[in-house]
């Protein structure tokens, strides 16, 4: 997606995101996309590319439930389609309704429906009745189920129209599954079935424009109802009378029920001819009456296999090379998705009728819990999973039911607090209240294709047991260094093993080769994750070629039962169980000395300090720490602030410390070297810039200009004089949200250009060119400091949620375009690309 303002072009080059942890929120639809709930962002992915393509802002509370009309089991409905539609549900209540043109891939949000629900929406389900025409239902935790008619624009012009045909209660106990279907026969009745919380499957029927009724319910489930899915009218001895109910539950089962139309019947009771009974006969169970039709529903089949929780159970969709006009062929295969972490893919066996699993997939892991869903593809050759740890995985039949795993989208689950840039500028590495530190890279093997290079997850250096608040990249010369701060009173600093430096090299085509000395002295392969989660220790690369002697008490179960993680050279971009185990980084040093958890973090541009701060309701625990890379002493304490310091800078030139506070302050200290140990600081300026919290500040690059931005929506500009003074130059027009994230960028090598970038609380991003107009020595003349507003970057691209951080990649090379990076409580990591 691209964008234009003025003379600066945006376009969006990656959008990493986790899915939330919840069940039914991901849809795969006809259209060929995946639909997810990112926080309160609904995220599109293709699963081709393995690319998010977009995320749609609009809820206010985290989406619970996304459902696409048509969805992949309607494909042989959808041929006509030039619009396609989607459905999302939040934790408030809400439902919005999504159009995308298949033309041009574009969004928009086409309406909001009315608020029947009054808590948490927990599933939708819905069919097409015809190509202009779908039903579907929703339910909520507060009991209410509501069934929906919507009709497309015919030509794919106009407007949709919504009515809700039925709104009803179902007792005390909430329902969590649905599944609509139309019945066989020629009586156009409805079947809506909904599970949930009493351990009974409950039938309703009715006609396509009017009430529901309650029919009857089905007995078996011993424990929460959990998924349900209709299949199409099935093929029974030449006759498509027969629908079935696929059904899972906590009590680790799954049932498939049997609807047959009665007159398909031998005779009226429903008893079943003689030559038909084998080990699949049917154990006779309620008859459903649906206007002048009657269905006699049996159970067909009891499966058992999974260890855990079936979160998913879903039919097969009709495979496309059966598909002429609006004919379809419905086969008997079911998918289920378990919290075993296990998909198996279920089939009757072809002589005796009983079903059978076929395929399993995902094997027991040690890697996170489960899955909380599983889908298929349009044409049934993929299968998806949705995992505890926001994770995606996804297998595909190569041929003889040989199902290899392939790449999908990755990204954090939890708000996602900081973002830096390597210092070479090939990858980024963010950090997130999910306790993990993430690196993310284009991987240019995949250059040569025409939608340019992909953007992957390629290590996970950091998997801790506390929330994440904060990273700095160390720069300067030697190994890749970052350090992270999270919900603890100690940072920690982590540097590469050599495992990553060669993936590096591989994502990158050679050009980040590190020189032969780094390579040379890294003598650490990768890192091994303790039982608590906290400190991850090192694998040396002589101990790989060593088989440690195990002794007998090595197999009792203890605490430290973790698996070894097998540090890896990846050619192609790794998978999530490899990311969660194998692409860790060790943890050098541990920086003891503040007295609550960690809040911000910041590196020097020439790698010898880092200064920190931690959360703070006094002035004596508000104090930064300075630090001394290589040694990792402690080489200052600055105190100024009397509450938390939000966030801090050093100048260009590493002269200054900029830290701005909750209190409001924003405080300048003077930073000087005598010799390459002693560090001197001083407190140059302490003043009160805004009126109400300041999150973020940034210094110009090329001087001593730097910007603040508050919680009172401005952005003030402020220069330090030549007599150390502060003198505040202009502030920015007051912004519709508070100002939460700053970064300031040179222009073209030009000290007097440059643009900021401003991040807000509503999720959007703004671009301002800045131009100073400076005296011979360096100093603001008159007329001072001019500032436009460049660009006001697509929400369709922007985050959903608070930007908690912005960062510009510095480029050397390319003096045209440049690459923004920013982070959300979204759980979205951006990139952007910026053509000046």
């Amino acid at each position: 997606m691209k964008m234009r303002g003025g003379e600066v072009e945006v376009k969006r080059v990656f959008i990493g995101a986790g899915c939330n942890r919840i069940v039914n929120n991901v849809s795969w639809g006809a259209s060929g996309f995946v639909s997810f709930g990112a926080h309160n962002a609904v995220a599109i992915f293709c699963p081709k590319s393995a690319q998010i393509v977009t995320t749609l802002p609009g809820h206010k509370a985290a989406v619970n439930c996304t459902h696409w009309l048509p969805t992949s089991k309607f494909l042989f409905k959808a041929k006509q389609l030039k619009q396609h539609y989607l459905l999302s549900g939040d934790a408030d209540g809400a439902i919005m309704l999504w159009e995308m043109s298949l033309a041009d891939g574009k969004w928009r949000q086409v309406l909001q429906l009315p608020q029947l629900h009054k808590k948490g929406v927990t599933c939708i389900s819905g069919i097409m009745v015809s190509q202009t025409e779908a039903l579907f239902a929703s339910t909520s935790s507060d009991c209410t189920v509501c069934v929906w008619e919507l009709v497309f624009p015919i030509n794919g012009s106009g407007d949709c129209k919504l009515s809700c045909l039925d709104s009803f209660t179902i007792g005390s106990k909430s329902m969590v599954a649905l599944s609509l279907a139309e019945l066989p026969g020629d009586g156009g009745q409805i079947v809506l079935a909904m599970g949930g919380l009493d351990n009974k499957i409950h039938l309703y029927c009715g006609g396509r424009t009017g009430k529901l009724v309650h029919a009857c319910e089905l007995k078996g489930h011993t424990d929460w109802i959990r998924s349900l899915d209709f299949s199409l009218p099935i093929n029974v001895n030449g006759e498509v009378n027969n629908i079935f109910l696929v059904s899972s539950s906590q009590d680790k089962g799954i049932r498939i029920w049997k609807m047959a139309l009665r007159s398909s019947m031998s005779n009226g009771n429903g008893i079943c001819k003689k030559g038909e009974i084998s080990l699949s006969s049917y154990i006779e169970g309620p008859v459903l009456l649906a206007g002048s039709s009657s269905f006699q529903i049996s159970l067909e089949s009891l499966l058992i296999g999974h260890e855990d929780w079936v979160y998913s159970v879903m039919w097969q969709p009709p495979s496309v090379s059966s598909i002429e006009g609006d004919a379809y062929y419905q086969p008997q295969s079911i998918l289920s998705a378990s919290m075993d972490k296990t998909m198996m893919i279920w089939q009757p066996e072809k002589i005796s009728g009983v079903w059978m699993n076929v395929v399993t997939v995902g094997e027991l892991s040690h890697c996170a819990l489960g899955f909380y869903g599983g889908h298929w593809s349009p044409n049934g050759d993929s299968i998806l999973a949705h995992g505890y740890g926001g994770s995606f995985h996804l297998w595909k039949d190569v041929g003889n039911d040989n199902w290899l795993t392939q790449k999908v989208p990755s990204g954090h689950f939890a708000p996602v607090t900081d973002i830096a840039w390597a210092r070479s500028g090939d990858y980024i590495i963010s950090a997130s209240h999910d306790q993990t530190t993430r690196i993310f890279a284009p991987w240019k093997i995949e250059a040569s294709l025409q939608d340019g290079e992909f953007w992957h997850e390629i290590s996970r250096p950091q998997v801790h047991g506390h929330d994440i608040n904060c990273m700095a990249v160390i720069h300067g010369k030697g190994n890749h260094r970052f350090v992270s701060g999270a919900d603890e009173k100690v940072a920690r600093v982590f540097e590469a093993p050599l495992s990553f430096l060669k993936t590096l090299n591989n994502a990158t085509l050679h050009k980040s080769c590190p020189s032969d000395d780094i390579l040379g002295n890294v003598q650490i392969l990768g890192a091994n994750m303790s039982a608590l989660g906290l400190s991850q220790k090192p694998i040396y690369v002589q101990a790989v070629h060593e088989i440690p002697e195990r002794s007998e008490i090595d197999g009792i179960d203890t605490l430290e039962t973790i698996p070894d993680a097998i540090p890896t050279v990846f050619t192609e971009p790794p998978i999530e169980d490899q990311l969660a185990w194998h692409t860790l980084w060790p943890e050098s040093h541990k920086l003891y000395g503040h007295g609550n958890e960690l809040f911000s973090l910041c590196c020097d541009h020439k790698g010898e300090l880092v200064a920190s701060s931690c959360k703070a309701q006094s002035a004596a625990v508000a104090e930064v720490w300075l630090w001394q890379v290589g040694s990792w002493k402690a080489v200052g304490r600055l105190q100024s602030h009397s509450l938390t310091v939000t966030q801090m800078e050093f100048s260009h030139d590493d002269n200054f410390l900029l830290t701005v506070s909750r209190d409001r302050q924003f405080s300048v200290f003077s930073i000087t070297r005598t010799g390459s140990v002693e560090i001197n600081y001083s407190l140059l300026a302490r003043q009160e810039g805004h009126k109400r919290i300041i999150w973020s500040c940034s210094w110009n690059p090329h001087g001593y200009e730097f910007a603040t931005g508050s919680r009172d929506k401005t952005v003030k500009i402020w220069a330090v004089e030549k007599d150390s003074s502060i003198k505040q130059l202009m502030t920015l027009p007051q912004f519709m949200s508070s100002v939460t994230a700053l970064s300031w960028v040179g222009l073209h090598h030009q000290r007097n250009n440059g643009i900021l970038a401003i991040g807000m609380e509503n999720g959007q991003i703004e671009l301002w060119n800045l131009s100073c107009n400076r005296a011979d020595d360096g100093s603001i003349a008159p007329p001072g400091l001019a500032a436009t507003l460049a660009i006001r970057i697509d929400p369709f691209i922007c985050h959903a949620s608070t930007v908690n951080r912005l960062a510009w990649k510095k480029n050397e090379e390319d003096h045209t375009s440049m690459q923004l990076a920013s982070c959300g409580s979204d759980n979205c990591v951006r990139v952007f690309e910026l053509t000046v």
